[in-house]
């Protein structure tokens, strides 16, 4: 039996029923501006895999592989296989992953935006030492800043758009943030393809452009005001009140407000809000923290992301040809992102990661067996068969964009109470890049040992994830965030590690007294 069953939030909303306010165009022109920080992440994904194909490159950072590229009868699932070209691509997001920790406790007590405005200048940093690399420890530094500035944006912006938006348009407002990371990537993937004609100097380029949305992202962060949750938390609920009163739209914000006083009272009665997401009653929260950013990257989209136009040519694709099939995919990204948006607060989150994860597994498992069957070590596909690969990775791709691209950020910046949300933010980012580093660094080698079953491989853990989702995750379409320690009170599962946190409580309450 699943959670509640699809489509259905089974929570008593308490206070939310007599919520006001529209979708107002400052929300929506605060909400853009933020978002911009998810493009940063898609740019860097994009642009990655299209610079580490261009021969210049390679050339002059990566000598090695740039020669064995050059061997005809080099093994097709071998030619790229490198640590150190692995390494420009995940040292990125080892860095990220560190920055998250930090970004944290900033983000909790100085505020969204604080956290923001510092990821914007670690990238726009890192993107100017990329761009004038000499050496590799000069490209190797400016990936670790651009890491900081992805963990910083990362644990911020979905937050940030989450408080913003209001409860029956938050899944779509969140999702903001996907689809300016599917732009970036779709983006960087054209900007490849024009670079790649700029002889010697068009990977320079593709990096240093990183630079102008840090730079929007930086300013943005300046003239964004902080969500009102952040203001009240850091006692300030004056001005809370007013932003959350401009926001909406209405004076008539007292029961949204009042939630808001609950949550940040709350908030600040918890001095270790890391020690306190251990606490069995935020168990739920916390293993969907984990488990939803782990599922997302093993879905196996970071090969298709990072590595399209090494995994094309690899296949046989000519340079141009792989660039544009990457520019394809990329595209392909970005629109089932839109068609998400324009669902997911009406169809609900576990429709959406369901459906998506089975037609996933369908199109990972077809190129398997294409690949299997009509590619060897030394030789190309055909023409047809390629186009038929391209197809279904195109496929695939959609199915990501709309399902578990974005809800693997929504779902988990949404879940938990304020007393634990920006370490429980930090916990998602962290995890999400630690696997992200973990794929990027093995793929190649993956790939290389694997062949055609890296599909398989990665075909079987979307089937693990679509049933967890089934099983374990709530629908959390259209409940206030302040409410939604409800769902898992009510969750057939949940409810048991919840109840049973509470009638501990009580027990010793009564032994106290």
């Amino acid at each position: 039996m699943a959670g509640g069953g699809i489509g259905s939030t089974g929570v008593n909303k308490g206070r939310a029923e007599n919520y006001n306010g529209k979708l107002t165009l400052y929300v929506i022109i605060a909400c853009i501006v933020a978002a911009v920080g998810g493009s940063l992440f898609g740019y860097d994904i994009g642009i990655s895999g299209g610079v580490t194909s261009m021969d210049e490159f390679l050339r002059r950072f990566f000598y090695s592989v740039y020669l064995k590229k050059q061997h005809v009868h080099e093994d097709n699932y071998c030619k790229y296989n490198n640590q150190v070209l692995a390494a420009f691509t995940s040292s990125l997001y080892m860095a990220g992953l560190v920055a998250s920790l930090v970004a944290s406790p900033i983000t909790r007590n100085y505020g969204r935006r604080a956290s923001i405005i510092c990821g914007g200048i670690s990238f726009f940093i890192g993107a100017v030492l990329n761009a004038a690399a000499v050496n590799l420890g000069m490209l190797l530094s400016g990936r670790i800043m651009l890491g900081v500035g992805i963990g910083f944006g990362n644990q911020a912006v979905p937050l940030y758009l989450s408080e913003m938006a209001p409860a029956h348009l938050r899944g779509c407002l969140n999702m903001m943030f996907q689809l300016a990371t599917t732009l970036g990537i779709f983006t960087a993937n054209m900007i490849n393809y024009g670079t790649s004609k700029l002889h010697p100097w068009g990977w320079r380029l593709s990096l240093g452009l990183a630079a102008a949305p840090a730079f929007v992202m930086t300013v943005g962060g300046m003239l964004l005001p902080e969500t009102p949750n952040s203001l009240i938390e850091q006692g300030n609920k004056t001005k809370g009140r007013h932003v959350l009163e401009r926001i909406r739209g209405t004076e008539n914000v007292d029961a949204e407000f009042e939630d808001m006083v609950d949550a940040s009272e709350l908030a600040r009665s918890v001095k270790h809000p890391f020690r306190n997401i251990l606490k069995r009653r935020n168990r739920p929260q916390l293993i969907m923290a984990i488990l939803m950013p782990t599922f997302q990257i093993l879905t196996g989209i970071n090969i298709i992301l990072f590595y399209a136009p090494v995994l094309f040519q690899s296949m046989g694709f000519k340079r141009a040809a792989s660039l544009y099939s990457s520019a394809l995919t990329g595209a392909v990204l970005a629109s089932s992102t839109l068609l998400s948006m324009a669902t997911v607060d009406r169809w609900g989150r576990r429709v959406l990661l369901i459906t998506g994860g089975i037609q996933m597994i369908i199109c990972q498992v077809i190129v398997a067996i294409i690949l299997g069957l009509k590619f060897g070590s030394d030789k190309e596909l055909s023409r047809g068969y390629s186009i038929i690969v391209v197809v279904f990775i195109c496929l695939f791709v959609a199915a990501f964009g709309y399902s578990w691209g974005p809800l693997g950020w929504t779902v988990p910046s949404e879940i938990f109470p304020l007393e634990t949300r920006s370490a429980g933010q930090s916990i998602t980012v962290t995890v999400n890049l630690f696997f992200t580093f973990a794929i990027a660094q093995s793929f190649l080698s993956l790939l290389c040992a694997m062949r055609f079953g890296i599909f398989l491989f990665f075909s079987c853990w979307i089937a693990v994830m679509t049933i967890f989702i089934y099983l374990f995750l709530p629908e959390t379409k259209g409940v206030p965030i302040e409410e939604m320690m409800r769902l898992w009170e009510k969750h057939w599962f949940w409810k048991k590690i919840v109840s049973e946190d509470q009638q501990v409580k009580n027990t010793n309450g009564l032994n106290h007294a």
